[in-house]
């Protein structure tokens, strides 16, 4: 049986060691970073050989493909994407255009994915873009406003399922107002609850119905002081009761600068607070080790969300890729949005 964690790796093959851990550890599901990506064969190859380590044709794989600074699958093996921002100022130019935009570049994200075997992107977000955040966010985000954020989050989560691919929501309840990154260190917010269930929580609240979503490494300290990934609180009574969100939880990577205490601690830490799995994306075999020490078989109600999951992905709807890309360029063409480095931008 799976245990409640997605695991990285450390290159573009599984090593001996990975995989003997692999087939002892049995993790939910694997992320795939640049590091591990190559061209689509090497891609698709690495893909079938994680299921065939633990023994799950169906155990979910999982990738970062948001477009813009986000997109692990870059040219020139695969298209450049453009960054939330553009679909946000779509929208404002056009409500109907920039939420038909988001929809369709998400189709054709889920397609790429879905030739390389690839069922889950974590993606979309649902993080505000706010004035004196950390850039971390920044271009990521679709607007400023709940409203505007939670339509153009749906679209992606639709566009993506239609291509039979799961979105994760991210970063629940809010990375928005976080003034420093929590890959280097632990963002605090200070905003009182009032203003936040109005904001922040609002643009998730109403994305609640999706399948799956990944905790913010963020404390806010109008209802507790630990980082919402490690909090009782956060989860049961923010995440769980006030968003009413009742989908997979996943932690973010527990191995990001914003946590404190050993790799095991943190990973111990994520479960006793409510996430259902653990996200530990570094490839360090030695942490990978403590991750799975840590952890437990996937069963009770984070095994059933977990199936749930999973049993809500769709199959893949028909659609003509080269007239749906060529449809896509032209409707960034036509926004006037297309041009410069900020919407296709890649790392």
């Amino acid at each position: 049986m799976a245990r409640a964690f997605i695991t990285g790796l450390s290159g573009t093959s599984i090593a001996a060691g990975e995989r003997q851990f692999l087939r002892e550890a049995s993790p939910w599901g694997l992320i795939l970073f640049k590091r591990n990506i190559d061209n689509p064969s090497q891609v698709h190859n690495i893909v079938d050989d994680f299921r065939s380590c633990v023994g799950r044709p169906d155990a979910p794989v999982l990738i970062d493909q948001e477009g813009g600074r986000v997109q692990r699958l870059a040219p020139p093996h695969w298209a450049a994407y453009p960054s939330g921002a553009v679909y946000g100022r779509l929208y404002d130019r056009n409500r109907a255009a920039g939420i038909a935009a988001a929809k369709l570049g998400a189709r054709l994200i889920a397609a790429d994915l879905e030739a390389l075997g690839i069922t889950v992107d974590c993606l979309p977000l649902a993080d505000l873009r706010l004035p004196g955040a950390d850039a971390v966010i920044g271009d990521r985000a679709y607007g400023a406003t709940p409203d505007k954020v939670a339509a153009i989050a749906a679209a992606v989560a639709g566009g993506l399922m239609e291509g039979g691919v799961l979105p994760v929501l991210k970063h629940i309840p809010g990375h928005g107002r976080a003034t420093a990154d929590s890959h280097k260190s632990l963002p605090i917010v200070r905003t009182d609850r009032t203003a936040l269930e109005a904001t922040d929580f609002a643009a998730f609240r109403a994305l609640a119905t999706l399948p799956m979503a990944m905790t913010a490494h963020v404390v806010f300290t109008a209802i507790d002081a630990l980082p919402v990934t490690t909090s009782k609180t956060m989860i049961s009574n923010v995440i769980r009761g006030f968003i009413g969100f009742d989908g997979l939880l996943m932690s973010d990577d527990v191995s990001m600068g914003a946590l404190d205490g050993s790799i095991g601690e943190r990973t111990a830490a994520s479960l006793a607070a409510g996430c259902d799995v653990v996200l530990h994306c570094n490839g360090k075999l030695e942490e990978m080790h403590e991750v799975a020490k840590n952890t437990s078989e996937l069963t009770g109600a984070a095994g059933r969300r977990a199936v749930a999951a999973l049993a809500a992905r769709k199959r893949t709807s028909a659609i003509d890729l080269a007239a749906a890309r060529i449809e896509f360029a032209a409707m960034l063409d036509r926004s006037s949005l297309s041009s410069g480095a900020d919407p296709t931008a890649t790392s």
